[in-house]
């Protein structure tokens, strides 16, 4: 007679097993800091100051000279090389000969009182000869020689190298009434002084000095500084404070980095230039001389965020952690096992009941028997290809 088979219940749990190892919850938590009440829209202050001298063939030059303006606020430039026009008056003369329409033969491809914006003035109706060339370009009243014309290129000034722009930030979170600086605090103010009419920042040994070389700056923005004095260009000087409040407010410090901002693959819109005129009386009439200076411009950005322990943020980050990894669901299946009276009603809808019947109580000729009838089974099937032509 065959003996009884017994059965072996085993409760399996459809969703309790959670991996608890490792979680983007961890990561928000702790090493963002989801504990902290944060700002990042902090109130900042920005002072420059370019410093300098330099030779540039019989003349000397100072801020006054090549720095625009020469103290200001978040955005700075200084001069680098000029390309000068010299005694322009008003009066007429030949239009540039790359202006659209401008070549003419006879008066009359010339339309008077005409005014192309991309070129110098308004057109008379005369065509004349185009200053000592052979062809002719229509007459225009403007301030003549044209610049492109006349235009003579001094060197660039080298020595701008060493130029330095001092740069004083102040930065205020007015949630934590916290305010802070680029420059050291604890130094004295004859101390202070000292110090900052030598030092030059840098990041390792001088990390609260605001003063810059410009050299320094366009390495740090990966750029040729001989490139620079030939095109021009503008730089993006970016002042970075991520303050942790809970620490000393001396770990709340800055950060630099520098980098080009204008757009280098368009050759015809890159670079950085500005125009300016002196003007002047000569003989009783009005004259000026024009200056193109290219150079380097410096704009300062100031990006900022603080954070402090707050409760509020701590018990919602909590919270949502645990309810992402499914300790709530766990605590509360706990509850309603262990408390509450039908808690064998709850058992029977939560889990899976699994019947497993053990192997060695299975008796071994009905697996026999189940196993020949499978193979004879499949030994049925004849071999249809036997016979068969191709």
């Amino acid at each position: 007679m065959m003996p009884p088979i017994t059965f072996s219940h085993q409760w399996r749990r459809c969703d309790f097993c959670v991996c608890l190892s490792d979680h983007p919850q961890r990561y928000v938590f702790i090493s963002q800091k989801a504990y902290q009440d944060s700002e990042t829209h902090p109130d900042s202050s920005i002072y420059t100051l370019m410093k300098g001298t330099a030779v540039h063939g019989d003349d000397i030059l100072d801020s006054v000279e090549y720095a625009s303006p020469s103290e200001g606020g978040d955005v700075i430039s200084t001069l680098l090389r000029r390309d000068i026009t010299y005694d322009q008056k008003q009066g007429t003369c030949a239009e540039y000969y790359k202006v659209e329409n401008a070549n003419c033969s006879k008066d009359a491809d010339c339309v008077p009182g005409e005014v192309d914006f991309n070129g110098h003035g308004r057109r008379t109706g005369k065509c004349i000869q185009y200053y000592n060339h052979t062809f002719k370009t229509c007459e225009i009243q403007s301030w003549c020689p044209i610049e492109e014309y006349a235009v003579v290129r001094e060197p660039a000034l080298v020595e701008a190298i060493n130029f330095t722009v001092f740069i004083r930030n102040y930065i205020h979170f007015p949630k934590f009434k916290v305010l802070r600086g680029n420059i050291e605090d604890s130094l004295g103010k004859r101390r202070k002084r000292k110090y900052l009419n030598k030092c030059q920042y840098n990041e390792e040994t001088d990390p609260y000095c605001p003063n810059f070389r410009l050299g320094y700056i366009a390495s740090q923005a990966r750029e040729s500084f001989s490139e620079l004095c030939r095109t021009g260009g503008v730089i993006g000087v970016f002042i970075n404070w991520d303050c942790n409040l809970d620490l000393n407010p001396s770990y709340c410090k800055p950060t630099y980095s520098f980098r080009r901002l204008d757009v280098r693959k368009d050759e015809d819109n890159s670079g950085y230039y500005y125009r300016f005129a002196k003007y002047y009386s000569k003989n009783g009439v009005e004259s000026r001389t024009l200056i193109k200076a290219y150079g380097i411009r410096l704009d300062i950005i100031v990006h900022g965020q603080a954070g402090k322990f707050s409760p509020i943020p701590t018990i919602i980050s909590s919270v949502t952690a645990m309810t992402s990894v499914g300790i709530c669901t766990i605590i509360c299946d706990w509850i309603m096992l262990t408390f509450i009276d039908k808690n064998e009603v709850y058992s029977d809808r939560k889990f899976d009941e699994v019947i497993q019947e053990p192997a060695d109580l299975i008796p071994t000729d009905l697996v026999h028997t189940e196993l020949s009838y499978i193979g004879s089974f499949g030994s049925n099937h004849s071999d249809l290809s036997d016979g068969v032509p191709l």
